[in-house]
């Protein structure tokens, strides 16, 4: 796991790097809305804790980019709390 994310400020959300066939592949740019951030992994407003919650969730938030890659790579990746939900029980599972 590697995240690569800055924050955007003016459209509040963070944007990070997937290489969805590995480091030898195209690299994919995708976003995840700062409120998933806020309401999912408990992130604060700041910069700081926004870009903390996106890597210390990357694997999850990885996963949901290149699921949507995959489905449709032409398409602008934003995922949103919608997004993520689904995948929780999931990702808390294998945290046991």
């Amino acid at each position: 796991m590697n995240c690569e994310a800055i924050h955007c400020l003016d459209t509040e959300t963070v944007r990070f790097a997937i290489y969805p066939d590995g480091f030898d592949g195209p690299r994919i740019m995708a976003r995840i809305a700062d409120d998933a951030l806020h309401n999912l992994f408990g992130a604060s407003n700041d910069e700081i804790s926004l870009l903390d919650a996106c890597e210390a969730h990357f694997d999850v938030i990885e996963a949901k980019a290149v699921e949507r890659y995959r489905a449709s790579p032409c398409t602008p990746i934003t995922l949103t709390a919608n997004d993520i939900e689904a995948l929780m029980p999931l990702a808390e599972a294998s945290c046991s």
